[in-house]
């Protein structure tokens, strides 16, 4: 039993990972957010060329993204990484099912077509429509380094 715990403790060294380079991006003197190997990263070179992919290794001041490196300074902007709004898509479903049930709860009822909505149907089924399509459809912001954004790489080990 001592040599299978002795034996155990000398291969948790072989199957560690260690902490690898970290690029950040800072507004002003604070963070914003950390970029690492395996992160999404879109970017705009000093060249005015968009790149996205995702980050496979990042080694002394280089990037490498799907197979092409680029060193951190050639980076003019970042996109920061939008993701569709769950909120948004979460209002444009329930806005459409207000309109579809209250049309529907007319035509069963035999009103007629003025009479399905109320006043506050109208701002109801109005706002949550509204309110998710703005949401989804929000512009993508940039963060252009130089001004108040700058861009570290921070070695952590050596290589």
């Amino acid at each position: 039993m001592r040599t299978l715990i002795i034996l155990f403790f000398c291969i948790i060294p072989f199957l560690g990972h260690a902490q690898r380079d970290v690029l950040v991006l800072q507004k002003r003197g604070m963070h914003v957010r950390a970029y690492t190997a395996g992160d999404e990263l879109t970017f705009r070179t000093i060249y005015d060329q968009w790149f996205t992919g995702v980050i496979d290794d990042m080694r002394r001041d280089t990037i490498y993204i799907s197979g092409q490196a680029f060193s951190y300074k050639e980076i003019d902007a970042i996109q920061r990484a939008r993701k569709g709004s769950s909120l948004g898509k979460t209002m444009l479903l329930a806005g459409g099912g207000f309109v579809v049930i209250s049309g529907v709860n007319g035509l069963l009822r035999k009103d007629a077509a003025k009479d399905w909505f109320t006043n506050s149907g109208y701002i109801i089924g109005g706002g949550l429509l509204a309110g998710g399509l703005l949401l989804t459809e929000m512009k993508s912001k940039y963060y252009h380094l130089g001004g108040k954004y700058k861009l570290l790489y921070l070695q952590i080990g050596k290589r």
